[in-house]
């Protein structure tokens, strides 16, 4: 950790403190703005960080989570070559068919695969596979698709929060505090389960019980075959098998010393060589091309820079002078830290994408540990970080990246998501989910 006092030489003479914060405030308006691509905004920032001296080139590179990027590639590219098989289209056909076609019951399966999917993969990626098969059963049901996918939206962040690897802010969190698979499942995952049964019976009131289709087109969707969705049983096996020993390894990734990321990235290459055995070279360049093709090279991009900018603000000690701000403003009380960690992280990421806010928030609570008798004393500050930020995120359309996948893919496909439209029914149901995490956070850590 360098203090401000070494960063001296910055361009022109400027203090570290200003520049840094000044190229963290530009880089937060340029990616709320949504007017630059957010990874072009993210690399520019720390551009501008190495240029103005803040870092080093060296400063900058350390200053990257590599265990983050590894994990989210590697983990994309798993999800990549298993949607080849055509498995995620059989649990959503299956899961409608299971309810007899019955609209009430598909908004409530739905919710449930979505929840499970974005709990064991990512949130990003379920959505992108579940959203499409939505809007099939909806148009033979002749139903609106919107009230379904935005309690999509909902269950992906929700099942996203349970686990180490469903939502990137915990994917964050965890590699920054050495917090494992098992530790989010245990502390997480019991409150995820009663705030996703309360959202679903929101729903269920406020959409579900309106929701009818006529008995012939409740028939069609009844008559889709989901084993016709299996377009390769071979593939299947490989991948149900590859998923299963991956979550493994993140279960026993402690007792094994080994990083999320690389358990990922190791997955992700035995997949793609079962997946490629028996084909000639010119065949397995092609599939593995297609295969990097779908990573979401843009949201990986976006946290180098990012991570490069919050280092660079770190370096400068603003954080840690936030941070002491933070705590002579909550009196060093650990239950009020707390609150107010989980409160102000679910308020500022439903405005602004939960990301960044985790990633400035990380250097910033580590800060703390003193106050708070070292490390250990922090792990009620981690928990209310990943609900408030991970929950947040449903308040409004830019709170998370699967909010707006999914309206992006739901205007290409003609139903329309208005932010205000969204927020007014989004930010009170969230509202909802953090005051039963609060209750939660006081109950079990405090």
């Amino acid at each position: 950790m360098h203090s401000g006092s070494e960063l001296t030489s910055t361009l022109f003479g400027f203090d570290p403190m200003w520049i840094s914060s000044l190229i963290l405030i530009a880089t937060y308006a340029a990616i709320m703005s949504e007017k630059i691509n957010r990874a072009i905004v993210a690399l520019l920032g720390a551009g501008v960080m190495i240029l103005f001296g803040v870092l080093n080139q060296e400063m900058a590179v350390k200053g990257v989570d590599f265990n983050t990027i590894a994990l989210l590639t590697g983990m994309m590219i798993i999800v990549s070559v298993t949607r080849k098989s055509g498995v995620f289209q059989y649990v959503a056909i299956w899961s409608a068919k299971q309810v007899k076609a019955n609209p009430a019951g598909i908004l409530l399966m739905l919710q449930v695969v979505t929840a499970v999917f974005s709990a064991l993969l990512d949130n990003v990626t379920t959505v992108l596979l579940i959203v499409p098969v939505t809007m099939v059963i909806c148009e033979e049901l002749k139903i609106k698709p919107y009230p379904v996918l935005v309690a999509e939206i909902f269950a992906s962040n929700i099942g996203g929060t349970a686990t180490l690897i469903g939502d990137p802010p915990n994917i964050i969190i965890g590699s920054a505090t050495g917090l494992t698979f098992n530790d989010f499942v245990m502390n997480l995952a019991p409150v995820i389960i009663v705030i996703q049964l309360v959202t679903c019976a929101i729903f269920h009131v406020m959409w579900g019980r309106k929701l009818h289709a006529a008995p012939e087109n409740r028939a069609r969707v009844m008559s889709f075959n989901e084993n016709e969705a299996i377009t390769d049983r071979r593939l299947l096996k490989q991948s149900l098998s590859v998923i299963f020993f991956v979550i493994l390894g993140f279960i026993l990734a402690r007792p094994l010393h080994l990083e999320p990321g690389t358990i990922a990235m190791f997955g992700a290459a035995v997949l793609m060589l079962l997946a490629n055995l028996g084909r000639d070279a010119e065949t397995q360049s092609h599939e593995v091309h297609h295969t990097f093709t779908e990573v979401e090279w843009i949201t990986i991009f976006f946290f180098v820079g990012l991570f490069m900018v919050v280092s660079g603000v770190e370096h400068a000690g603003v954080l840690k002078m936030l941070a002491e701000y933070l705590i002579a403003a909550t009196g060093g009380d650990l239950t009020i830290t707390a609150i107010a960690i989980l409160w102000s992280s679910a308020i500022l990421s439903a405005v602004i994408d939960n990301i960044p806010f985790v990633a400035t928030m990380i250097p910033l609570i580590k800060n703390m540990a003193p106050t708070f008798g070292g490390p250990e004393g922090l792990l009620p500050l981690w928990w209310s970080l990943s609900l408030g930020a991970c929950l947040g995120g449903n308040g409004t359309l830019i709170g998370a990246s699967a909010n707006l996948t999914v309206a992006g893919l739901a205007e290409r496909a003609g139903t329309r998501f208005s932010f205000v439209t969204y927020m007014k029914v989004a930010f009170p149901i969230m509202l909802v989910s953090i005051v039963i995490s609060t209750a939660y956070v006081w109950w079990r850590f405090l």
